[in-house]
């Protein structure tokens, strides 16, 4: 994947516009905001700003929408007040927001919205995206099954809807990459063919996909030129007829089925419905508007990348007209102009018989793009701009003056530079889909606990991408799950400083603060989550695991509790509230823990704490049941294995027990709880030797824990080392001097094994 898109970030940037603006419009937030923040970190321009603001605002961010434009004024534009307005008026600023508006108003650069471009919206979205939406209700719903097969349909229509993968990844049945992200072959330039004569154009049926313009489109239809995933059913009546040199342009491939702005589409029933078009400058729906004064003049001065400000919804990627043959026999086709349009009204089928013979070349065509762009949408001159700019480029077969191809001799610098935008349009696309695809496999790789995996594919994005937020929180949570708390620190502070207002992960991040026993850090973290949003999880979650790490256990709870009642649906909140419930009533425990599954069956934590709880009942089979339920869903978590261990032991089965300890102790070196477990099993299997090495490796990473120094006391005096064992008796007396009573109990009877089975049975 190249690392700087130059010559297609034009084309690159049409496309993430279209993209979000599809996702907000069907009501897709979280794709919408994904998409967003993926062309935000490639595109620091004012549009991408717009547009990633707008994005978080109606996900429900404006504290993070509004930090976006939190810039210098003389940096600010029109477009960064109204969204600044916009978000202190969800905020309740109210004079902030009329401020706001009127400093917008008295802007040099003020456009109306009567200037501004104009993007047709769907009255009601498509299948891809309603399938979608169904499946996150069935997942909140607790309706795995449902979730999952609504998410696959999904999928099935349209593999760039990010929420339905995640949908997929969060209840487990997660598909393989290669089936929804196949992989592609590099996009290649056409070239002029190698032989002089004419080709004859032969017509090839292309399958009417979900991607495929129907045939309202005047015949403008188009066949990719790569198979599309999770194509569903055979080919319909609504085949397009297409030559294969349409292999030049790149697929069309949208988050909605494309139909031209300002034609009516046939709907059930025979009936029409047309398109409504909202100007982007609105503030219930678009964008704001940009920095640089739009009007409805012609400006043929304007530079070529502004193409991505005047994009619509269902127009979201313009292509370049096919290159056509030499100019010198324009006239001589000229004067075959009306047979040849009732012929290509006959190929048609049905289309629009407007054809664009009014037009000079299509040359000329190109060169005045932003005056047929200026028009509005709903003006009489829509042939114009669609014949110009159609979603699709028009077909040979349905154009009069495409008889054949250009020849080498005809080859002209025009035929070169249409070929160099398709292939930029091509490169544009291939950057899209790659990023898309390693993006899923890192979070497909974190679903399934893969840490070093997910480690390893967000490392191969691209830069810019390596140092956003959704990046960065998802280093956090590896290292999270792969117990290592320091990298995970510094990976959820960077992504604090970037973006200071962040709700989401922050209750994985609050727990690790617990871990680290960062009292400060998790106060502070905890005051500002709940002055973003005091209704939030996540601020709860906070505040109880700052209260659990003060010791104070009936606070957390309440605490713990309210964040379920925030959102029902937060396995964490009940989790963490069996957790707090575990030393004074086993029974309340158990009852959290299995909340929390019928919130989320993979929810590992739960049945961790489920096994935990019926270890200390004693009932070690179902202790051991719940313990390698959690194993399967987080097989590279060496505590989880050696909680499973630990029922094995207590079941007599030492050997076995002993083999998931090395194994534990082999995924993380450095933890030291299963590093003492598995000293106390060779300790009970007298190999005193195995024990000395693993307490004397904690004893100088953990010099300070009392326990360690108890079971390596133990453990000389079994060996015959009194002189050392009182040495370390005193030292551990230093630490601890409330040991007393553990003191006079180890020197009381050298058989004694038992240990300190609390940790155990933590």
């Amino acid at each position: 994947m190249a690392e700087n898109a130059l010559s297609f970030q034009p084309y690159l940037s049409q496309r993430f516009q279209a993209l979000v603006w599809s996702c907000l419009d069907s009501d897709l937030t979280k794709t919408a905001v994904f998409y967003a923040e993926r062309y935000f970190a490639m595109d620091q321009s004012h549009d991408a700003r717009h547009l990633y603001g707008t994005a978080l605002l109606r996900q429900g961010q404006p504290h993070s929408a509004l930090s976006l434009v939190k810039i210098p004024r003389e940096q600010q534009c029109v477009g960064c007040l109204e969204l600044k307005a916009r978000c202190c008026t969800v905020l309740g600023r109210h004079r902030q927001a009329k401020e706001a508006l009127e400093e917008s108003m008295r802007d040099v650069n003020f456009a109306s919205s009567a200037s501004a471009p104009s993007r047709p919206a769907r009255p009601f979205p498509g299948e891809a995206a309603l399938r979608c939406r169904s499946g996150n209700m069935s997942l909140k719903g607790n309706l795995p099954e449902d979730a999952s097969a609504s998410f696959r349909q999904a999928l099935a229509l349209n593999p760039l809807i990010w929420e339905a993968f995640e949908g997929l990844c969060a209840i487990g049945s997660v598909p393989e990459i290669d089936e929804i992200f196949p992989p592609r072959p590099l996009p290649t330039k056409w070239t002029p063919p190698e032989d002089s004569q004419p080709k004859p154009i032969v017509p090839v049926a292309s399958g009417a996909g979900f991607f495929t313009p129907d045939t309202g489109n005047a015949g403008n239809l188009f066949r990719p030129t790569h198979p599309l995933p999770f194509r569903m059913g055979p080919p319909g009546p609504s085949d397009s007829v297409a030559p294969s040199d349409l292999s030049l342009y790149p697929p069309d491939i949208t988050f909605q089925q494309v139909h031209p702005p300002g034609r009516s589409q046939p709907i059930a029933g025979g009936s029409t419905q047309q398109h409504t078009s909202r100007p982007l400058s609105s503030a219930d729906e678009a964008g704001p508007v940009a920095k640089k004064l739009r009007s409805a003049a012609p400006q043929p001065e304007m530079a070529r990348s502004s193409k991505s400000l005047k994009l619509t919804v269902d127009e979201p990627m313009k292509k370049p007209p096919l290159p056509r043959a030499a100019t010198s026999a324009a006239a001589t086709r000229a004067t075959k102009s009306t047979s040849a349009t009732r012929r290509s009204t006959r190929l048609n089928s049905g289309a629009s018989t407007k054809q664009t013979t009014k037009h000079a070349s299509t040359r000329d065509r190109r060169r005045q793009p932003q005056h047929l762009r200026s028009r509005s949408m709903e003006s009489d001159m829509d042939e114009d701009f669609l014949g110009a700019y159609s979603p699709s480029p028009p077909s040979i077969a349905h154009s009069p003056r495409s008889e054949t191809s250009p020849s080498p001799s005809n080859w002209t610098s025009a035929h070169e530079q249409a070929a160099q935008e398709a292939y930029e349009w091509e490169l544009a696309e291939q950057y899209l889909y790659d990023l898309v695809r390693h993006f899923a496999s890192a979070t497909r790789a974190l679903s399934l606990y893969d840490c070093s995996k997910c480690l390893a594919e967000l490392e191969k994005l691209p830069y810019v991408h390596q140092s956003t937020p959704w990046v960065l929180a998802m280093i956090g949570r590896a290292h999270y799950e792969k117990l290592e708390y320091a990298n995970a620190e510094r990976a959820f502070k960077t992504l604090r400083s970037l973006q200071p207002y962040r709700l989401l992960d922050m209750e994985v991040y609050s727990t690790l603060l617990w871990h680290l026993q960062r009292h400060v850090d998790l106060s502070f973290l905890a005051q500002e989550l709940l002055s973003i949003d005091p209704k939030s999880s996540q601020a709860w979650i906070a505040v109880g695991n700052l209260f659990s790490l003060s010791k104070e256990r009936a606070q957390a709870l309440t605490c713990f509790r309210r964040a379920a009642q925030m959102d029902p649906c937060c396995a964490y909140a009940y989790t963490l509230s069996g957790h707090e419930s575990i030393d004074e009533d086993l029974d309340k425990a158990i009852n959290f823990f299995q909340s929390a599954l019928r919130a989320d069956p993979r929810h590992y934590n739960a049945w961790y704490g489920l096994g935990t709880c019926y270890l200390r009942m004693s009932k070690v089979r179902l202790a051991e049941y719940h313990y390698r339920k959690s194993v399967e869903i987080h097989p590279n978590n060496a505590v989880l294995l050696g909680c499973v261990g630990m029922a094995i032991e207590r079941r007599g089965d030492r050997d076995a027990a002993l083999a998931l300890f090395d194994r534990a102790v082999a995924l993380s070196p450095e933890n030291a709880l299963v590093r003492y477990r598995r000293a106390k099993i060779h300790i009970s299997m007298k190999k005193y030797g195995d024990a000395v090495a693993d307490l004397e490796n904690l004893r100088n990473t953990s010099p300070e824990e009392s326990n360690v120094v108890f079971q390596l006391a133990k453990v000389y005096r079994l060996l015959g080392n009194d002189v050392k064992s009182a040495q370390l008796l005193a030292i551990a007396r230093d630490i601890s001097p409330k040991s007393v009573s553990k003191i006079k109990k180890l020197l009381d009877t050298v058989k004694d094994e038992a240990g300190d089975d609390r940790m155990d049975e933590g």
